[in-house]
């Protein structure tokens, strides 16, 4: 992964405002995602400074680019294979068959035996 700033040079952890810097977000957004657990965190010295660790950051890019992508492909699921799985008519429960139009039974099949008695 590229980082606009070297890894060498940042070192191990990053302050809030580094990491609101490479996420492109407002230091009060990066600090909601450490305060909600989103992004792990952990506070540093007596004043409690919020710290990220860079590996666990770059984690947290790449999951968010595979919980897109996982996103992506499941709206795309949706309705992308309707017609290949129904031979590319849609069928909707309870509605006309998808043989004979009406019952969803070939023409030759009356189904069933056939009562002529009136009740």
């Amino acid at each position: 992964m590229s980082d606009p700033v070297s890894s060498a040079s940042v070192g191990r952890f990053l302050t809030l405002a580094d990491t609101a810097e490479i996420l492109n977000l407002s230091l009060a957004a990066a600090l909601d995602l450490v305060r909600t657990g989103e992004l792990p965190a952990i506070r540093i010295g007596a004043a409690g400074a919020w710290r990220v660790e860079r590996v666990v950051l770059e984690s947290y890019i790449e999951a968010k680019y595979e919980e897109a992508r996982r996103m992506s492909l499941w709206e795309q699921s949706d309705f992308a294979n309707i017609p290949e799985l129904s031979g590319g008519r849609i069928l909707r429960p309870g509605g006309p068959g998808p043989l004979d139009g009406e019952t969803g039974r070939s023409d030759g099949d009356a189904g069933g035996a056939q009562s002529n008695r009136t009740s």
